[in-house]
């Protein structure tokens, strides 16, 4: 089924083949790298040579993690530069389309839109999750990928995992599901257990939310080996820099501090939903199993710049389908997150007042 989602140049390309693909030890005298050494040093890192394309050392440590094998991962500079390879691979340029759910992240259609792909648009029901009878009706054999993030950016919650097999079995598309946040999720809900089952599933994953990492870019995707394989295929030589790699590694050393992080965010979030729940002018609150809070209030763009003139800085949403006047908040520390409630609180009262 892969091959026949597969490009037909992409099928018959020949990849790039880096010195370190031949040989990453011995005397290197191969890649006109700098011998003598580099002018920084970086513990445990040789950073005049180049680092491993094929990404041995990050993939074994995070199977260990994940209790599955290395060769369903690969690693990208981001989620994003993952979400770009996979449309690359699957969607010929000016015929091909992509599915999104809206409202969700805006990188798929973007990256679609770059890659000259079309975007195929199915909203979300009214509880934002997945129509699956929208979905298949409007589906068709030039969709390559249906693109599903769960939990959902910005509405942060999480699909209906029976939804997401339905259409893993009744369309003939790639299914790319987005868990960036899934870490946040209390009941757990992955779709990893589905990747030995689902040919034509894919995970998302990323190192920017939970375990802090956001300023190494690193992101990562499980899926069956004919998909890696084609991954591996198309990525430039050396994704992975080893500034990434290091700090990826030293992360492995400290996973009872992410687990705090986890941990201090979900119980910032639902003392941010208990003062929120407090405001009248807030009209809802709605449920959240990310590390951010999606609210619907009224004149939601003018309190958005009203609070990023006193420092303050949310998003404002209101411009995606379905969410008309509506702010998502990321959880802050608690000291944040007062300063949040007490500046909103006044911002309101004023315009109450008036």
């Amino acid at each position: 089924m892969i091959n026949d989602l597969v490009r037909i140049n992409i099928k018959n390309l020949k990849p790039y083949t880096s010195a370190r693909d031949m040989y990453s030890q011995g005397i290197l005298l191969d890649a006109n790298e700098n011998s003598f050494g580099s002018i920084v040093e970086l513990t445990g890192e040789t950073l005049n040579r180049y680092p491993d394309p094929h990404q041995l050392s990050m993939r074994e440590s995070l199977a260990a993690y994940l209790g599955i094998s290395f060769s369903k991962l690969f690693f990208g500079v981001g989620s994003d530069e993952i979400i770009d390879l996979l449309i690359r691979i699957f969607c010929d340029p000016g015929k091909d389309s992509i599915m999104i759910l809206e409202p969700t992240y805006g990188m798929y259609k973007v990256s679609a839109d770059i890659n000259d792909v079309r975007s195929e648009t199915v909203l979300l029901n009214d509880k934002f999750d997945i129509n699956t009878e929208a979905v298949i009706n409007n589906w068709n054999k030039r969709i390559k990928i249906i693109f599903l993030c769960s939990p959902n950016n910005p509405t942060g919650n999480l699909l209906n995992n029976n939804s997401i097999k339905t259409l893993l079995q009744e369309t003939k598309s790639i299914i790319v599901v987005d868990e960036a946040y899934i870490d946040f999720a209390v009941e757990g809900n992955s779709c990893i257990d589905m990747i030995n089952e689902y040919p034509n599933l894919v995970l998302l994953r990323t190192f920017s939310k939970a375990w802090g990492l956001a300023g190494i870019r690193l992101g990562y995707c499980i899926a069956n080996e004919e998909i890696i394989n084609y991954l591996f295929k198309v990525k430039a030589p050396y994704n992975i820099n080893s500034f990434t790699r290091k700090a990826f590694q030293d992360s492995f050393l400290n996973i009872s501090t992410k687990n705090d992080f986890v941990k201090s965010i979900l119980n910032e979030k639902q003392y941010l939903i208990k003062e929120l729940n407090k405001i009248k002018q807030v009209e809802k609150v709605f449920p959240s199993d990310a590390n951010f809070i999606l609210i619907k209030i009224k004149d939601a763009s003018s309190n958005q710049k009203l609070l990023a003139d006193e420092g303050i800085i949310i998003r404002d949403r209101s411009s995606q389908p379905l969410l008309d006047n509506c702010l998502r908040i990321t959880v802050g520390t608690h000291e944040q997150n007062k300063q949040l409630i007490d500046s909103l609180t006044i911002i309101l009262n004023k315009q109450k007042s008036v």
